[in-house]
């Protein structure tokens, strides 16, 4: 299986086809496995990856403490150790937001961003809504370690809550199978307390201002947004939806149906249809010309 040695550990991803690399990120609780019924639905060619986040699916889990900045890094290893460069980044949740702090720090290695359900700017606890508020309260105090550590609320509730059509039970141990016992559960419950609330916690919400400028006036990097509907945990509601028109450079926006926060199980289909289409309107994956000579 790929596998690739990463600031002494490891991080594991799914490669499929070949030409220019389109670089698929999930999000919290998931792992590349999120993606198995896009990326063989893809139609416009390309070399698609998929790696497990660190400490998260089949990557190795390291005695890091799992915040924003470790996750960053060792993505710019493993993006490194490939040697992946002009790529389109494909985010989810979590990995929207990584795939948006990349490009911003590594602007001439991106052609592209499409990106759903993820963080796309710092929030205050009324836009939040009254489910999402309870939840993410619950989780910072102190019935999160319990919740997220000592069982496995955490991962059972994304793929029976967080979609429209719960997983079956077989299904879902495939997710819970990297996360058997608390310690091993520390990047979820990290991840469910980062979300960018009233300023806190600050180094979060620091990267994501600093990658909002770079969304604002990237105006020659093509960028899609997926929205969905019909479901009470979305994280892209219309308002956001409508930010993104206003605030996001070179953006163009497909609405995808109905589906749950981890659209990926939902809607594997339409995600891809949308994406193979915008690549190719955009000619995301022809290969660029040659820098002329002097």
């Amino acid at each position: 299986m790929p596998v690739v040695d990463v600031l002494g550990s490891t991080m594991y991803y799914e490669e499929v086809g070949d030409g220019a690399p389109v670089v698929f990120l999930h999000g919290n609780p998931g792992s590349s496995r999120l993606w198995r019924q896009v990326l063989p639905a893809m139609g416009g060619g390309g070399r698609l990856l998929a790696p497990d986040l660190i400490g998260m699916g089949r990557s190795g889990k390291p005695d890091v403490p799992y915040r924003f900045d470790d996750h960053a890094r060792y993505l710019d290893a493993w993006f490194d150790a490939l040697g992946l460069d002009d790529v389109v980044l494909v985010g989810h949740d979590w990995g929207g937001a990584l795939a948006f702090d990349r490009a911003a720090r590594h602007p001439g290695r991106v052609r592209g961003v499409a990106f759903f359900e993820t963080i796309v700017k710092p929030m205050t606890w009324d836009e939040l809504g009254e489910a999402p508020r309870a939840r993410t309260a619950k989780i910072r105090g102190p019935e999160g370690e319990e919740l997220v550590l000592g069982t496995d609320f955490f991962v059972r509730t994304a793929f029976t809550g967080g979609v429209l059509a719960p997983l079956a039970d077989d299904e879902i141990r495939a997710y819970l199978e990297p996360y058997p016992t608390p310690e091993s559960r520390r990047p979820i419950l990290q991840w469910a307390r980062s979300m960018p609330v009233e300023g806190e916690p600050a180094d979060v919400v620091a990267r994501v201002e600093a990658y909002d400028e770079w969304l604002a006036t990237s105006d020659d990097v093509p960028k899609l947004l997926i929205t969905f509907d019909s479901s009470p945990t979305l994280a892209i509601t219309p308002e956001v939806a409508g930010w993104c028109a206003e605030n996001i450079a070179n953006l163009e926006i497909e609405h995808g149906g109905p589906s749950g926060h981890h659209a990926p199980e939902d809607r594997p289909d339409v995600i891809a249809a949308s994406l193979t289409a915008w690549a190719d309107r955009r000619a995301l994956l022809a290969p660029r010309a040659a820098p002329a000579s002097r």
